[in-house]
């Protein structure tokens, strides 16, 4: 923020503080400071302060719940990452710009307003340890309210102040587990008019496909091939 004298020339630049506070918090230190000669106790202006006022989900914006992504371990080839879709959730917060006059109010808020056009995007790492899976996250502005604090006596600080509501569209993810790849799967084809058992479970069998994948140890990133033997019932090995 730059204050200027009559002739537009700057005599000082500051940087205003945020902080994580209730705007309520800040107002009745401002009233109950007595002396405001002192700098020590008083609050200094202008500063900015933030609070979170719900978190609720996010219904529209869910998708399948047995969605899931996976990621190759990089310790071993044998094993992956698996985590499933995120849970969506809407994060309103309120910031609030405290100023002793509306000049320097105006200054802090037309730094902000011009960013949402109509919101905001940070891309953001959602796992430390796989920095190249990133997220979307949109910041929309959906209010703005001004109050001006000049009722009381005349010793009393005046205080402006402007709150902007903000609407974040975030997820949260569940625990991340290992597991391991499938490199073989065997399909039976039988005949669903001939009854089996468990026991017996050959009775009705038609063919066997077996499929493996080529080499075994194959990374999955990259690109590999499989192998694949049928076995009919009468042929070759019994089953």
């Amino acid at each position: 923020m730059l204050r200027k004298d009559s002739s537009g020339a700057v005599i000082s630049q500051m940087k205003v503080p945020l902080s994580y506070a209730p705007k309520q918090k800040f107002l009745d230190r401002i009233r109950e400071t007595k002396d405001m000669s002192d700098a020590k106790l008083a609050v200094k202006l202008p500063r900015m302060s933030f609070e979170i006022s719900s978190l609720y989900y996010d219904p529209v914006r869910q998708l399948p719940k047995v969605n899931n992504f996976t990621k190759l371990v990089t310790s071993d080839n044998t094993k992956r990452t698996k985590f499933f879709t995120s849970v969506p959730y809407i994060i309103n917060f309120q910031l609030n710009i405290l100023a002793k006059t509306n000049e320097d109010a105006v200054q802090i808020v037309e730094q902000i307003l011009p960013f949402f056009n109509p919101a905001y995007t940070i891309t953001m790492k959602q796992f430390s340890d796989y920095p190249d899976i990133t997220e979307d996250i949109p910041i929309s502005l959906i209010g703005i309210s001004y109050s001006d604090d000049f009722d009381g006596a005349l010793e009393n600080r005046r205080t402006i102040i402007y709150s902007l509501d903000f609407e974040m569209k975030t997820a949260f993810y569940g625990p991340i587990s290992d597991s391991s790849i499938i490199r073989k799967s065997i399909v039976d084809f039988r005949d669903p008019s001939i009854s089996y058992s468990l026991s017996d479970s050959d009775d009705n069998l038609i063919q066997r496909m077996t499929v493996n994948l080529n080499p075994l140890d194959a990374n999955l990133e990259d690109s590999y091939g499989y192998t694949s033997s049928f076995l009919y019932p009468g042929e070759g090995d019994s089953l």
